[in-house]
């Protein structure tokens, strides 16, 4: 068991060591239980990147604002 890593439970919250459940209620593999317990903060810090990627994105080919506008 020493080589196995680390999960981060969905349903629970919890973090476990080896795929104990199901690919559905995990996140993961990390390689040590602090980057797991972190999966949640990781996943939040790229979805607003990926939200503001998104909203510049949604702007492509229109002119740029101006403060005037």
């Amino acid at each position: 068991m020493g080589g196995e890593k680390w999960y981060y439970l969905l349903s629970t919250g919890e973090v476990v060591r080896g795929k104990l459940h199901g690919w559905d209620d995990r996140m993961g593999p990390y390689d040590t239980e602090a980057e797991a317990r972190a999966a949640l903060e990781r996943v939040q810090a790229r979805n607003a990147a990926a939200d503001e990627w998104d909203e510049a994105d949604d702007d492509w080919g229109e002119p740029a604002r101006t403060s005037g506008d």
